[in-house]
C-alpha cells in the first residue's frame, strides 16, 4: 500500500510541477505549484517527517504562494505576448535557449545517476533527527538573523512589485 501511495503522490508531484512550467496562464500555473507543494507535504508525511510536511503546507502552499497570487494578479500578468516581445525577448536568444537545454541535460543525467546509483540509503543517524522543539530553538537563536533576512527580501520583493504596477498604471 505504501509504494502506491508514494507513487501516487509522486506522480502527482511530477505532473503538476510540469504544468505549472509549461502552462500559459501564471495563475493556474501558481495553483498547479500549490498541488505540488501539497503532494511533496504528502511524501514528507509518508517519510515521518510530520514537521516537514506541515510546514510546506503553512509556508510554501500558504504564505508564499498568497505572495506569488497576489504579485501575479496586482501585475495582471496574464497578457498577450506579441510579436515584438518575442523579438526582443533576452531568453529567447540563441544563447539562453542553449545555456537552458544545457542545464536540462545535465539535470537528467545527474537525476538518473542519483536513481540508478547502489548505495545504502537506509535511515538517518540517530544525532541527525531532533525534536520539533530542537529546531525552533536553532532557528530563533542560531539562525534568526538569516531567518530576518529572508522575510526582509520577500517584503522588498513584493513592494518591487507593487511600485512597478503603479508606474505602468500611471503611464
Amino acid at each position: 500500500m505504501i509504494p502506491y501511495l508514494f507513487a501516487g503522490f509522486a506522480g502527482v508531484l511530477v505532473v503538476s510541477g510540469l504544468l505549472t512550467i509549461l502552462h500559459k496562464n501564471a495563475v493556474t500555473s501558481a495553483l498547479f505549484l500549490v498541488l505540488a507543494f501539497c503532494s511533496l507535504a504528502g511524501i514528507y508525511l509518508m517519510l515521518g517527517a510530520e514537521f516537514l510536511g506541515m510546514v510546506q503546507v503553512i509556508v510554501y502552499a500558504g504564505a508564499i504562494m498568497v505572495l506569488f497570487l497576489f504579485v501575479v494578479m496586482l501585475l495582471n500578468a496574464p497578457h498577450e505576448e506579441t510579436e515584438y516581445d518575442e523579438r526582443v525577448h533576452p531568453l529567447l536568444r540563441p544563447g539562453p535557449m542553449r545555456l537552458g537545454g544545457l542545464l536540462a541535460l545535465a539535470l537528467v543525467v545527474e537525476l538518473s545517476w542519483a536513481l540508478t546509483r547502489s548505495g545504502d540509503s537506509g535511515r538517518f543517524p540517530a544525532g541527525a533527527v531532533m525534536s520539533v522543539r530542537a529546531i525552533g530553538r536553532s532557528l530563533f537563536t542560531d539562525y534568526a538573523f538569516p531567518f530576518e533576512v529572508t522575510s526582509i527580501l520577500i517584503l522588498v520583493a513584493m513592494l518591487g512589485a507593487v511600485l512597478l504596477a503603479r508606474r505602468e498604471g500611471r503611464g
